[in-house]
């Protein structure tokens, strides 16, 4: 008899944005850029094994370090949270942004593979929470306060 699997399947978030892959893709690799959309302070330093660390909201803080750097068509980091009691500590899960080019935008799927079945849904909602205020920044707009995703 086997044991019932506890990590989740791959979360998978897709949309297009009405905006060159380049632009996108500053939004990963520009701490300023990206604190524009998620993120209170964060080191980004976008090379392999550079540090990603960030305080989302609230003390809650992400970290890891940069896999992947593939300008203009695919970021991969490692994912964790530093709270000690937390069941993905930083490195443990990936994320994986690829930008494909869809006419004059871009079709981004972020992928996050490794996560504990108990973090699927709450990770689910707060990615695609901060990929529609993404899309709304990377189109030249304000996506506003961060007022945090609801459950």
């Amino acid at each position: 008899m086997t044991e019932p699997s506890t990590q989740a399947p791959e979360l998978v978030v897709e949309r297009r944005i009405n905006a060159t892959p380049p632009t996108v893709f500053s939004f990963f690799t520009d701490r300023d850029r990206w604190l524009s959309w998620q993120g209170e302070e964060a080191e980004i330093d976008p090379r392999p094994g550079g540090v990603f660390r960030m305080n989302v909201r609230e003390g809650n803080v992400a970290a890891g370090h940069f896999v992947t750097v593939d300008p203009y068509h695919r970021i991969i980091f490692t994912w964790g949270w530093e709270a000690p009691d937390s069941p993905v500590q930083p490195g443990q899960s990936t994320v994986d942004i690829t930008l494909r080019p869809d006419g004059s935008g871009t079709l981004l799927t972020l992928t996050h593979r490794g996560l504990p079945l108990e973090l699927f849904q709450s990770h689910g909602i707060g990615w695609n929470h901060y990929v529609d205020r993404l899309l709304v920044r990377a189109e030249g707009g304000d996506p506003g306060p961060d007022m945090g995703a609801e459950e």
